[in-house]
């Protein structure tokens, strides 16, 4: 056992703890025949102030567990050594914990202090006035909405009983994920209202998340504090409380401006809040520091990232007006993979800068062509490498929320709700809020709406990054299968229950740790659609490029009728040709056919028609090879559907027939009843009006047993179309009115605009011209918002009697 050994394990009190460090010292610079190591050359080693290395060398301060067992390590404490030292400073600590009759001195003195009466030592009252704030940054832009928030709090205009300008709230909090410019905000704005605050302003950059991971300590930043306000080294008192009580004292009935920057938590920060109405504390953090607002009163202020006007004004005062606006598509793309992020556009911009001759169409091709998405944004320290910014939030992260933001790196994106992040890590579903919840507090995701989190396109490229390095290939790809197999299962049962027709598809068992949402009804099933498609089409592209094929034909499937009654066809154009390339590498026939058929109905609604024949032929070829009827049938459905819209309704005709008489052969009651509701109406459009009744009436009494509204509401459609060319107006005009009331309930948007534009019609026939033309406009502006050209012919029929369309979004009833 060394000499040293011996003396850390009879050390009882902070001074003899101390003397073993400096003993520590003077042998290790023996050893290395040199003068002793000095607070200079520890500094550089530790980014530890000198002043604190001294006050912990002086025996003034306990250095925090992590700091001593780094400070000795350093000065060359063996193994066995650093137990025993470790085990003295503990004991230290415990015996500073029990009151004392020190303690209880030092608690009267500094109660003495902040009474502002006299006592021995005390510093001066007359203060200096610190400037400690940072350089504000030049060219400042944006953060209009921010800068209003403080301003109403820094000058209490919400608080009207505030008419001496006392701050409405002496915190606020500055939170927002990493790189979003939280400090130059702080800073800016700190400088702008630096009169209102004539005695000074104190600044401390709190390193809460700083590469180094030398946090800065609430002792270490309110000592800085007491220096900067003048206060000797010897009246400092040796205990946080203490220093604490003085600091606030000295601060009372003053107006100071106290900018705590990039805190790590609340308890970095609390000791450091100032106990005047006239100070203002500032805080700014990535993590959303909730204790404060919550105990302390703290008002928060939200950074987000910017927006686009924000980001060109970012890049013009950088790179110059002229040069963005000469290449005004390039900057867009910028902006967008450098996603709104001010760290990312600054980086970007300095690149720029140093090189005036690149074009910014260059930049934005290299911005295109990097492998990983953030290869482009180091820039040059670790400050400005945003790979490293995102790292320092990262690795404050519990184990198991660290692994669930990696896992985002597997998931389709944009967002996701507690039911899909429970299966993409296989996790049980009460486990999953408490860890968003700390993935939101560190601003690694946003909750942009309850329970909907989502990340800017950078940090998922970074949790993608993070996935790859610390998760094998092997439990990403099951990560992925969870995700898309949860979408998949929970999707087919919400189509299913949004067209009770459709026949479901065979899908493969969930995989384990899957947990599918439980859709009861309609309504839940057109809410979740409502709120999930986004997710969907993702989900469609994101399982076609990580190779699960069978996936992205059935997840494509799914979204068929809803995004269809939505009127968003090129979103599903792009999801079913997606859904046919992973069908034909795999070689699924019926996932061919389903995808073809589907893929036809979308090219017709957006006017390629022969293409669309020629899909429908595809898969009709397929489904009578497979032996599929009801596939056969639903095609042929469709494909006379697009010969209706073509005016050929001889062929019409013949297609709705032949999915009437294969339908009827499987026993398929609800494929029955909508190829009847077809043929009734291709004979209307013939003009064999006693033959479409009969056979729109048979559709009814079948759909009547089905429980398919959206069937009904097409067979209503086609009723009041046949009455009104029977000229019986009146009965037209209640058809449309249940056909409607249908389409509304399944939220069938592009079908209820071609019904008013029909009950129109026929408001204008029954010499209602008033009433036609309200009909026409609530058509006109569900037409104009899906971005149909059916639109044309609505504005045809209210010029035909002469009435402009005026404000679409201003109509009557329907």
């Amino acid at each position: 056992m060394s000499e040293l050994s011996r003396a850390a394990a009879e050390a009882q009190t902070l001074p003899e703890l101390a003397g073993l460090l400096r003993q520590l010292r003077r042998r290790e610079a023996r050893q290395q025949g040199e003068t002793q190591l000095t607070y200079r050359q520890l500094a550089a080693k530790t980014g530890w102030s000198r002043g604190v290395i001294g006050e912990y060398f002086a025996g003034n301060i306990l250095p925090p567990p992590e700091r001593f067992d780094v400070l000795i390590r350093l000065l060359g404490a063996s193994p066995a050594e650093q137990g025993v030292l470790a085990t003295a400073r503990d004991r230290v600590e415990e015996r500073r914990r029990r009151p004392t009759r020190d303690h209880a001195a030092t608690g009267r003195a500094a109660g003495r202090a902040r009474a502002g009466g006299p006592r021995t030592g005390t510093p001066s009252l007359r203060l200096p006035v610190p400037r400690q704030l940072p350089p504000a940054l030049p060219g400042f832009v944006g953060r209009a909405e921010q800068l209003a928030q403080l301003d109403a709090a820094c000058a209490g205009t919400d608080d009207p009983g505030a008419a001496d300008g006392t701050p409405a709230a002496t915190v606020l909090t500055l939170s927002g994920t990493a790189g979003v410019g939280k400090t130059t905000l702080a800073v800016h704005w700190a400088h702008r209202v630096a009169d209102r605050f004539p005695d000074g302003q104190l600044y401390v950059e709190l390193r809460g998340f700083d590469a180094t991971g030398t946090v800065v300590t609430a002792v270490e930043a309110v000592r800085g504090f007491l220096e900067a306000l003048e206060v000797p080294p010897e009246q400092i008192p040796t205990h946080l409380s203490a220093q604490v009580g003085l600091y606030r004292s000295l601060l009372a009935n003053r107006r100071m401006l106290v900018l705590l920057d990039n805190a790590r938590d609340v308890e970095q920060v609390r000791p450091l809040l100032v106990g005047s109405p006239s100070c203002l504390v500032l805080v700014t953090s990535r993590n959303r520091l909730v204790g404060l607002i919550a105990a302390d009163g703290a008002r928060p202020v939200n950074v987000d990232l910017l927006s686009t006007a924000e980001a060109w004004q970012l890049l013009a005062r950088r790179l110059g007006a002229d040069r963005l606006a000469a290449e005004p598509e390039a900057v867009d793309e910028i902006i967008e993979r450098c996603a709104h992020l001010p760290l990312a556009l600054a980086v970007l911009a300095a690149r720029g800068a140093a090189n005036p001759a690149f074009r910014l169409t260059a930049l934005a091709a290299e911005l295109r062509a990097a492998p990983r998405s953030l290869d482009s944004f180091d820039g040059g320290d670790a400050s400005s490498d945003v790979q490293a910014v995102f790292s320092w939030s990262y690795r404050s992260l519990t184990p198991a929320a660290a692994r669930l933001f990696r896992l985002f790196g597997c998931h389709p994106g944009p967002d996701i709700g507690y039911a899909a992040a429970a299966s993409l890590a296989g996790l049980p579903r009460t486990e999953v809020p408490r860890l968003l919840a700390e993935l939101a507090h560190a601003h690694l995701v946003t909750e942009h709406a309850a329970g909907r989190f989502g990340a800017h396109d950078l940090l998922r490229a970074y949790a993608a990054e993070q996935a790859e390095r610390c998760e094998p290939a092997q439990a990403r790809r099951a990560a992925i299968r969870r995700g898309l197999d949860h979408y998949l299962h929970t999707a087919h049962a919400a189509a299913l229950l949004l067209q009770p027709g459709r026949d479901p598809v065979i899908l493969a068992a969930a995989a384990p740790g899957v947990l599918p949402e439980e859709i009861a009804d309609h309504g839940q099933a057109l809410a979740w659609f409502t709120l999930e498609y986004p997710v969907l089409l993702a989900a469609v592209a994101h399982a076609r490029h990580t190779g699960f094929d069978r996936h992205a034909w059935q997840l494509a499937w799914t979204l068929v009728d809803f995004l269809q009654r939505r009127g968003r066809w090129p979103d599903l154009a792009v999801a079913q040709r997606a859904a046919l390339a992973g069908a034909q590498r795999v070689g699924d026939r019926l996932g061919q056919a389903n995808a073809h058929r589907d893929l036809a109905r979308v090219l017709s609604k957006l006017g390629r028609v022969n293409e669309a024949a020629r899909n429908y032929r595809q898969a009709l070829m397929i489904f009578e090879a497979l032996g599929d009827h009801t596939g056969q049938a639903r095609t042929h459905r469709a494909f006379g559907a697009m010969l209706d819209g073509l005016g050929r309704h001889v062929e019409a005709l013949e297609q709705s027939e032949r999915a009437l008489a294969l339908y009827r052969a499987a026993g398929h009651r609800a494929g029955e009843a909508s190829a009847r509701n077809a043929v009734g109406w291709a004979y209307a459009q013939l003009g064999q009006y006693q033959a479409a009744l009969e056979h729109c009436g048979q559709a009814l009494a079948l759909l009547r047993t089905t429980g398919d509204r959206h069937g009904e509401a097409n067979t209503w459609d086609s009723l009041g179309f046949i009455h009104a060319r029977l000229d019986d107006q009146r009965q037209a005009i209640r058809c449309y009115q249940r056909a409607l009331g249908l389409y509304r309930r399944v939220s069938d948007r592009y079908d209820e605009a071609d019904t008013l534009s029909r009950l129109g019609e026929s408001r204008q026939a029954a010499g209602d011209t008033a009433g036609a033309v309200r009909t026409w406009r609530r058509a006109l502006a569900i037409l104009d918002d899906l971005g149909h050209p059916a639109g044309g012919r609505v504005r045809a029929l209210l010029a035909a009697v002469g009435e402009p369309p005026g404000d679409a979004g201003h109509t009557g009833g329907g």
